[in-house]
């Protein structure tokens, strides 16, 4: 008998000879099976109608690859934020440090004698304001034109700017009579809201922290009331590159109030002057903003008693009041007043008309008063005495030439003419 032949079925595994010998060096273990890139149906899924035979296995496992894509997510979302903050960022790169300070003088004026009524009716009927226009329409732009590197555009959008600055800060009914002040607060270029809050909150007589340098607010606790159309304005603005490549707005305005007390004097009607000449500066990131910064404000303000905290508030002398004292002199000797705390004479708040004589001044100008620059030692004349108005010709041989130099902010500009100006 021939020796056994081979089964049926073929060569079992594992005996010498089998077909799958050459298979041997591969070895199948659990660590191969699972990093296979595809796997096979169960029985269950291939009878459940699936659509192929096989899966493609995820390169990564399963709860890893979670996480890898979580995180790149988050990167990704993070990189756009910053890119987002960086572009739409409401703060300027060049940081709040580079924001010039304000820098702010006010003067009271002092009436000689009592202030005089007016109509209730008509308040500016006979006055040199009476030519004024009404509010903001007081506040004009000049002809528009590129300066410097600013187009008409910019040109355009600061003198807006200045504009609604300075109708907001002067001329809004609740900001002058020592109401809300949210609205000139959201016009500031953030480099300058500090200052401004500490100014409102902590106002002090040092130069920078005037209250009354950065808008026109009467004392709530004199409860004055505004007559209706009672605020009349008259003034310049105009506009100038400076060497820091910013665009420079000067303005000159003269503001007269028409005030009364209720129940004070039967309703008397008095007005009260504010002259705010400020400059105003804006880099193209302001223009782009709609932002302002407030660099420098020359108040005189009257008719206020010489002593009066004029930092914080204006507290007007009324209709048929006096002034408490007379006008004094800044004494350099005494350390108990700072040296900018002066004042100066009003004349013609005693009757309530337009000076007799024909005036000299520039409109936007008070008449006969006495203008004192930051740090002088005392009132023309000597502490205490009267000022003495030069003459017409006098002024217009020592006016220096408007385009030879910037005149000092608070200082009259050249007469243009010998007649009354409205």
């Amino acid at each position: 008998m021939s020796g056994p032949g081979n089964p049926p079925e073929g060569t079992p595994e594992g005996v010498p000879g089998g077909g799958e010998d050459e298979y041997r060096s591969v070895v199948f273990d659990e660590s191969f099976v699972r990093a296979a890139r595809i796997q096979e149906f169960s029985a269950q899924e291939r009878l459940d109608d699936a659509d192929r035979a096989v899966r493609v296995r995820h390169a990564l496992p399963r709860g890893l690859a979670r996480q890898a894509v979580a995180l790149i997510t988050l990167i990704v979302v993070a990189f756009g934020f910053a890119i987002y903050m960086g572009v739409r960022h409401p703060y300027k790169g060049r940081g709040q440090d580079a924001t010039e300070q304000l820098r702010a003088t006010v003067i009271p004026l002092v009436p000689s004698g009592k202030v005089a009524s007016v109509s209730a009716t008509e308040p500016f009927r006979g006055q040199r304001a009476e030519a004024y226009r009404v509010g903001a329409e007081g506040i004009t732009m000049p002809a528009i034109h590129r300066i410097g590197d600013y187009g008409v555009g910019e040109v355009t959008q600061a003198f807006s700017t200045a504009k609604l600055y300075l109708t907001d800060s002067s001329i809004n009914q609740e900001t002058v009579t020592g109401g809300d002040v949210s609205s000139v607060r959201a016009l500031l270029d953030p480099g300058q809201l500090d200052q401004f809050d500490s100014s409102l909150t902590r106002p002090y007589t040092d130069g920078t922290h005037e209250a009354t340098g950065w808008l026109v607010r009467f004392d709530p606790a004199a409860r004055v009331r505004l007559v209706r159309d009672g605020i009349r304005v008259q003034g310049t603005l105009d506009a100038t590159e400076t060497g820091d490549d910013e665009l420079e707005i000067a303005a000159d305005h003269t503001f007269v109030y028409a005030l009364y007390r209720p129940g004070f004097a039967d309703n008397a009607v008095s007005l009260f002057t504010v002259r705010r000449q400020m400059r105003f500066r804006f880099s193209h990131a302001d223009l782009r903003q709609r932002q302002i910064q407030v660099v420098q404000a020359d108040v005189a303000a009257g008719p206020l008693a010489c002593g009066a905290a004029v930092q914080n508030y204006f507290r007007p002398i009324l209709a048929g009041q006096s002034a408490p004292g007379a006008v004094a002199g800044a004494d350099p000797y005494r350390h108990d007043r700072p040296v900018g705390a002066v004042c100066a004479p009003l004349t013609d708040a005693t009757t309530g008309q337009p000076p007799a004589t024909a005036s000299t001044t520039a409109p936007g100008v008070l008449p006969n008063a006495t203008w004192l620059p930051r740090g002088a030692a005392g009132a023309p004349g000597g502490p205490g005495s009267p000022s003495v108005s030069p003459s017409p010709a006098a002024a217009r041989t020592a006016a220096p030439s408007p385009r030879a130099s910037r005149p000092s902010l608070l200082t009259p500009p050249p007469p243009r003419s010998s007649s009354p100006s409205l």
